[in-house]
């Protein structure tokens, strides 16, 4: 519940629409690794992102790294949803 919150209030006004955000994103990753990348690709790295610093030293294990990964794992959802 807390992640829904987060991604459809407060980080959708501070970032508007994830399915723009991330597609912008998208763009830039492409022109830095030089493969095509997509915004549900983008919501999936960053929740390996919050994955991957979780399960490192554990000092990035605090409740806001789940809430955030839950969040990008939702948006991928929500964005594979938004291609089909």
């Amino acid at each position: 519940m807390e992640a829904a919150d987060l991604i459809n209030n407060a980080r959708a006004q501070e970032y508007g629409s994830p399915s723009v955000n991330f597609s912008n994103i998208a763009k830039g990753w492409e022109v830095i690794l030089n493969v095509g990348v997509t915004a549900e690709q983008v919501s999936l790295c960053m929740a390996w992102l919050k994955t991957a610093r979780i399960a490192g030293d554990g000092t990035a294990s605090s409740r806001d790294s789940f809430v955030d990964g839950a969040a990008y794992m939702a948006l991928a959802a929500e964005l594979s949803d938004d291609v089909e």
